[in-house]
């Protein structure tokens, strides 16, 4: 009896808490501090003393709208009715999505955790539903779906954290996300529908920007082509004005002084530019009488 007895306090009398662990002790129901850490310790045996072992390093991860039955490769999910309820959330356009979550958390207060809620997992998996339902409403289904998740996950995170901030749970949230968002099965045609509406809206306005970036170029060229044809002409008349202008004061200074040979030399000149072009000449004294005779009158002739 006396070795049983012996054997029997040191067997309650010793106890392991793990790396990733921290035991709290009660003795007769009591917190007694401090926390043991990792390694082997000693207690008071017979119940006096009771450990209870809190993953406090350890990753800690909860499931919304599916359970894993088991990980691996090819992974298997339940998903019973109680999931099926938790992931049914209405979105801020009216639309029933299934939504699947999980958020993966960390005690940061042993004592909290085990003293301040009769079933913590029960009220953090209360208040996760509640803060995704309400993160959930203020986004469409097709914010939902596509481009929103993110925002959604950075809200629902820093919403739940608020609470278990407020409550003072001793939880740290340190990461939400979004398994899987999707419609119920009777909204799914209407929703692909909408979807092939906006992909051929979002051809056509890629099919007008690429006319758009391709014509307008070419007529902004044309206009720059006929602005420099202009300002050429503009600047070739402006030029050829002035040079004539020029021509214009250099034979008048020189027919102010001296008009008869300046009419000769122009007339003289003009005639030099005017006879070459002529295929027939007639010489005429303006002094001979009786000239019909003398000039061809035929066809040809009255042609030249």
């Amino acid at each position: 009896a006396l070795v049983l007895l012996v054997l029997g306090l040191g067997w309650t009398s010793v106890y392991q808490i793990q790396p990733d662990e921290a035991g709290v002790i009660l003795r007769f129901g009591r917190h007694v501090k401090p926390n043991a850490g990792p390694g082997l310790h000693y207690k008071l045996p017979l119940g006096i003393d009771q450990v209870i072992k809190v993953p406090v390093e350890r990753q800690l991860k909860m499931e919304f709208g599916f359970r894993t039955v088991s990980a691996g490769v090819d992974s298997q999910f339940n998903r019973d009715k109680s999931a099926r309820a938790e992931s049914k959330m209405l979105t801020a356009d009216r639309n029933v999505a299934i939504v699947e979550w999980i958020i993966q958390y960390k005690i940061s207060s042993p004592e909290k955790y085990i003293f301040r809620f009769r079933n913590i997992e029960t009220t953090l998996r209360l208040m996760a539903e509640a803060t995704m339902r309400s993160v959930v409403g203020d986004f469409t289904v097709d914010e939902l779906i596509t481009g929103g998740r993110e925002k959604i996950e950075i809200d629902a995170r820093a919403r739940l954290q608020d609470l278990n901030a407020l409550y003072d749970t001793g939880i740290v949230i340190q990461q939400l996300k979004l398994q899987d968002a999707n419609v119920t099965d009777t909204v799914k045609p209407s929703l692909r529908e909408v979807e092939e509406a906006k992909q051929e809206r979002a051809k056509a306005i890629n099919m007008a920007e690429a006319a758009r970036n391709k014509v307008i170029p070419e007529a902004k060229g044309r206009a720059l082509e006929a602005i420099a044809r202009a300002e050429g002409y503009s600047v070739a008349r402006l030029n050829q004005a002035l040079g004539d202008a020029q021509r214009f004061k250099a034979i008048y200074s020189e027919y102010s002084k001296a008009p008869k040979g300046t009419r000769t030399r122009l007339y003289l000149e003009a005639m030099s530019e005017i006879l070459p072009q002529a295929r027939r000449k007639i010489v005429l004294d303006p002094d001979a009488k009786g000239l019909i005779p003398l000039l061809n009158m035929n066809a040809e002739g009255g042609k030249q």
